[in-house]
């Protein structure tokens, strides 16, 4: 009994001193470790200045596509907070009351919006048009056709003229009134191809004029040009300038009949 009573004790005296030592290590271990300061975590202002620039870049092309024209930047903020602001469910009908202007209301606002910034282009477009064509057509050397097309000849070229269902090649470019290039394929590059009833009147009447090697200036008014619709880069009823080199003629052939 005094060797098992002995035994017992020195297993108690052991596993207190055991358990002491680990309490300390663990005592010290809380007592090395610095406290986490929340905000040290959050991201730097570099990074979202950088995040906020991008999401700018991201919806940049749905307001320059569309040329919402003189956007007020500040209300698009606002209506960006007032929505991450907003509570409940987007599903509720409740929901848009919240907001300044009904969202349910936007489809037909941005329509109207475009419809009479399309009708101004063309109002403006057109007056530049005919002061312009009216000015240009008393300039030496300059000819207009019936359907309104101007062109002046720089040189003839050969006989060997296109009609209107042969393919042809050539150099050109395309500018705006102001000078704004939107379409061009320079002299180091290799000649576009066209079948000429597949382009713009304004260029299937006048590269008829001229044969292989030939050069004309042609001014296109709108209506013979991309009318009252545009096209990319180009606004409702612009008149446009195409300086053309014909470089060749592929005459069309009729298919065989079997």
């Amino acid at each position: 009994m005094i060797a098992a009573s002995a035994f017992v004790v020195l297993a108690v005296a052991c596993t207190s001193s055991k358990g002491g030592s680990e309490s300390a290590s663990l005592a010290d271990s809380l007592k090395a470790a610095k406290p986490v300061n929340p905000e040290s975590l959050l991201p730097k202002k570099s990074l979202v200045d950088s995040v906020s620039y991008y999401l700018g870049v991201n919806y940049g092309p749905m307001f320059k596509q569309y040329d919402f024209g003189e956007i007020n930047y500040n209300l698009v903020l606002k209506g960006l907070k007032d929505f991450i602001a907003a509570e409940g469910d987007m599903k509720d009908s409740n929901f848009v009351k919240q907001f300044k202007y009904n969202p349910e209301d936007m489809g037909a606002a941005i329509n109207k919006l475009l419809s009479q910034r399309n009708e101004y282009k063309l109002a403006v477009n057109s007056d530049k048009e005919q002061k312009f064509l009216a000015s240009n057509a008393k300039k030496e050397g300059v000819t207009v056709t019936g359907s309104g097309l101007q062109y002046v000849i720089s040189e003839q070229g050969n006989d060997n003229r296109p009609a209107s269902r042969d393919t042809v090649y050539a150099h050109y470019k395309g500018t705006l009134l102001d000078g704004t290039v939107f379409d061009e394929v320079p002299a180091d590059q290799p000649s576009a191809e066209f079948t000429l009833n597949r382009v713009i009147a304004g260029w299937t009447e006048g590269l008829a004029l001229i044969g292989e090697g030939g050069k004309i200036t042609l001014y296109v008014p709108a209506e013979l040009g991309y009318g009252k619709r545009g096209t990319r880069g180009i606004e409702p009823n612009s008149t446009l300038i195409f300086e053309v080199q014909l470089d060749s003629v592929k005459h069309y052939v009729a298919p065989q009949a079997k």
